[in-house]
C-alpha cells in the first residue's frame, strides 16, 4: 500500500499534474477553492474534507494546490522522511516560481502560535499525517461550507508542532500578479462576505477552546483627566515633500468647538520637508514641528515622540503624511465618538482615491466585520483595522508603540482591545491616497513575509497574555 495519497485544490479540474504524482494514490480533486489565489487557504466544507478524509488509507495525505508544475519524486521523498522523524502534524517547504526575471527562491514563514489568520501562507504543497488531521476534524462543526480545513489545522498547532523545510522542493507559477496593495483588502471585499463571518465563527470557537476568548465588557473611561489641549493630530513623516502640505493643512484646517493642534514629527528629512514645514509653521500658531533627537525611529518611535511631548492633547488622532481627512468635520467626528462610546480608541473608515481624490477599488473601506461583542476577539485574525486611528492620551502613553515602522499600530491596537474598548465610525472620514511612493504598495514576496511574521508575533504574544489573563 502505497504510503501517500493526494489532494489537488484548485479552479482547473482538468489542469496538468506534476508527473510525479501519477505515481500515488490521487484520492480527490477539489475544485472549489480560495478566493486569495496568492496565499491558498484550501476553504473547503465540512462534508467535502471529511469525505476525502474517509477515502484516505495512507498514513500521509499531501495537499497540493493546481499552481504547482513540478515536484520532483526526491521532495516527496524528503517531505515523508522530515515527517518521519519529526512526527509533526504537517510539514510544507519554500519553493520556486516563475516569473518575467525568470525562476525566484520563494520562503515560507515558520508558523507560530500567532499564525492564526485565516490566510497564512504555507505554499502550494503541504503534507499532513491524516490520522491526526483525521482526529482534529472530528472536533470541528459538521455546518461549516468554507472553512472545516481552516478550523481543522487550527486544531492541529494547537496539539502537534507544524514543521516548515527550508529548502525548495516544488516549482510553482503564481496566478495573481496584482500588486500587494491592491491584494491587501481582498478580505474587506462584499464578495467574500459570507466566507468572513464563518471564519470568524471558527475563530472564536477556537480561542473559546484554547482559553483565549475575551469576555465581558471592555472597561470605560470618564476621561475625567485634564489637559490643555484637547486633541493632537500626530503626522510622522520622513521625506513626503510631495504630500507633506496638503496633509498639514488638511489636519490645520478642522473645524471644532475645542482646542486642538497638529504635531508633524520629522523624522530628519532630507528631501525638502523640513523647510517646507518650517514655512508652515511660521502661518499656523497650532502647529508644532519636532525633530526627533534620536536618528534609528521607526514609525511607531515617532508616535512616541509626539505622543509624550508636552503639549500633546487628551484625544491623539493620525493622519498618514501621504494622506488627508475626508473634510472639516473628521477631527470633531473622532472625539464625539470617544464621549459616546467611552472607548479607549476610535477607529474610522477611509476611501481609497487617487492623487486627483477621484474613487478606487475597492473604495470605501469601512471594516463592518467588526461588532462591539466580538470585534476584540475577531482582531487577532485579521491583519488590519482601518484608519485614521485615534487614541486617549493617558492609555496610548501607558502602552507606548514598538519602535517598527509596519504593524505599530496593530501592536498597541490589540493590545488595548483585551482591557478596554474601541469605537468604530463606519461613514468616511479619511481619504487614503494611493501612489507609488506608499510603503505597502507594491511589496516583494519577501517583504510581506516579513511583515506578515511580525503580526504574528504580535498575535503570540497577545495571545499568551490573554490566555494568562483569563487563567
Amino acid at each position: 500500500m502505497n504510503k501517500l495519497s493526494v489532494v489537488i485544490f484548485g479552479n482547473e479540474p482538468s489542469h496538468k499534474l506534476p508527473a510525479q504524482l501519477s505515481n500515488y494514490n490521487i484520492v480527490t480533486t477539489v475544485t472549489k477553492c480560495s478566493y486569495n489565489f496568492e496565499s491558498p487557504s484550501y476553504l473547503i466544507s465540512f462534508s467535502e474534507l471529511t469525505k476525502i478524509v474517509s477515502n484516505i488509507q495512507t498514513d500521509y495525505v499531501l495537499f497540493v494546490t493546481n499552481n504547482v508544475s513540478d515536484i520532483p519524486e526526491t521532495s516527496l521523498h524528503r517531505l515523508l522522511n522530515v515527517a518521519d522523524s519529526t512526527e509533526a502534524s504537517l510539514i510544507y517547504s519554500d519553493f520556486l516560481s516563475h516569473s518575467s526575471d525568470g525562476v525566484q527562491y520563494r520562503k515560507t514563514i515558520e508558523y507560530q502560535r500567532g499564525s492564526v489568520r485565516d490566510n497564512f501562507n504555507f505554499g502550494d504543497v503541504i503534507l499532513l499525517r491524516t490520522d491526526r488531521l483525521r482526529s482534529a476534524l472530528s472536533e470541528t462543526g459538521n455546518d461549516l461550507l468554507y472553512s472545516a480545513f481552516y478550523f481543522t489545522r487550527l486544531i492541529l498547532s494547537e496539539k502537534n508542532d507544524f514543521f516548515r523545510i527550508p529548502e525548495p522542493l516544488y516549482t510553482g507559477s503564481r496566478i495573481d500578479h496584482r500588486k500587494s496593495g491592491e491584494k491587501q483588502f481582498d478580505y474587506v471585499n462584499p464578495a467574500n462576505r459570507n466566507v468572513q463571518v464563518e471564519l470568524e465563527k471558527v475563530f472564536t470557537t477556537f480561542l473559546s477552546k484554547t482559553n483565549s476568548l475575551i469576555k465581558g465588557q471592555p472597561i470605560q473611561i470618564s476621561f475625567e483627566d485634564y489637559f490643555e489641549i484637547e486633541a493632537s493630530v500626530v503626522i510622522p513623516v520622513r521625506n513626503r515633500v510631495k504630500t507633506i502640505k496638503e496633509a498639514v493643512l488638511s489636519a490645520i484646517s478642522q473645524k471644532a468647538d475645542f482646542d486642538f493642534n497638529v504635531i508633524v514629527v520629522d523624522n530628519h528629512s532630507t528631501d525638502g520637508t523640513t523647510e517646507l514645514i518650517k514655512s508652515l509653521q511660521k502661518e499656523h500658531k497650532n502647529l508644532i514641528h519636532i525633530i526627533p533627537e534620536r536618528i534609528d525611529l521607526g514609525i511607531g518611535g515617532c508616535w512616541n515622540e509626539g505622543v509624550n511631548h508636552p503639549n500633546c492633547g487628551k484625544f491623539v488622532i493620525q493622519l498618514d503624511s501621504d494622506d488627508l481627512y475626508l473634510n472639516e468635520n473628521t477631527l470633531a467626528a473622532i472625539v464625539e465618538t470617544f464621549y459616546k462610546t467611552k472607548a479607549a480608541m476610535v477607529i474610522g473608515s477611509y476611501k481609497m482615491v487617487d492623487f486627483d481624490l477621484k474613487e478606487l477599488p475597492p473604495g470605501i473601506i469601512d471594516h463592518k466585520e467588526w461588532t462591539d461583542e466580538n470585534g476584540r476577539n475577531n482582531a487577532l485574525r485579521i491583519n488590519g483595522l482601518g484608519a485614521p486611528r485615534a487614541f486617549y492620551n493617558p492609555i496610548i502613553k501607558n502602552f507606548q508603540f514598538p519602535n517598527v515602522s509596519y504593524g505599530e499600530d496593530y501592536a498597541v491596537a490589540i493590545r488595548i482591545a483585551r482591557e478596554y474598548g474601541i469605537g468604530r465610525i463606519y461613514e468616511p472620514v479619511y481619504l487614503c491616497r494611493r501612489w507609488a511612493g506608499n510603503s505597502d504598495a507594491d511589496l516583494s514576496m519577501e517583504k510581506e513575509n516579513e511583515f506578515n511574521f511580525y503580526k504574528d508575533r504580535l498575535r503570540t504574544i497577545e495571545l499568551a497574555a490573554r490566555r494568562k489573563l483569563n487563567a
